[in-house]
């Protein structure tokens, strides 16, 4: 299993989370929410940034979410009542199209190996015959 499907699942379930609780408890409490799980996407998308093995499109993506999650930590400490109940809900929004987004991409070049991979191996079994 490869960091980039970990962490953009992980990003996926944290944001969606935010996005039930930003509806279903109030203003003050999904503001503590959304700040304590954006500080967590902000330190693993920052530390996700030096793994090499990510690609240029999934690293642009951990960039990205961190500035969303880094939005969401000003956000939720600096707006109060309604307007950090609809931020909050926008933002998580935001990151889990953001991790989706990486987990399309991490799927399409996992398939794009094992086709390769695959004709490969085609190749090698004719040529064996």
């Amino acid at each position: 299993m490869s960091t980039s499907f970990l962490t953009n699942a992980t990003i996926a379930v944290a944001t969606g989370f935010v996005v039930v609780a930003s509806q279903a408890f109030a203003p003050s409490t999904t503001a503590w929410i959304a700040f304590g799980i954006a500080i967590g996407i902000l330190a693993v998308s920052s530390l996700a940034q030096a793994d090499a093995s990510r690609g240029l499109v999934q690293r642009a993506l951990d960039g990205v979410i961190a500035v969303v999650s880094a939005w969401t930590i000003v956000a939720s400490v600096v707006f109060h009542g309604a307007t950090v109940k609809w931020l909050s809900t926008g933002e998580a929004l935001a990151l889990v199209a953001l991790a989706l987004a990486g987990l399309t991409y991490n799927e399409l070049r996992e398939q794009r190996a094992v086709r390769t991979a695959g004709a490969s191996m085609g190749e090698s079994l004719r040529a064996a015959a």
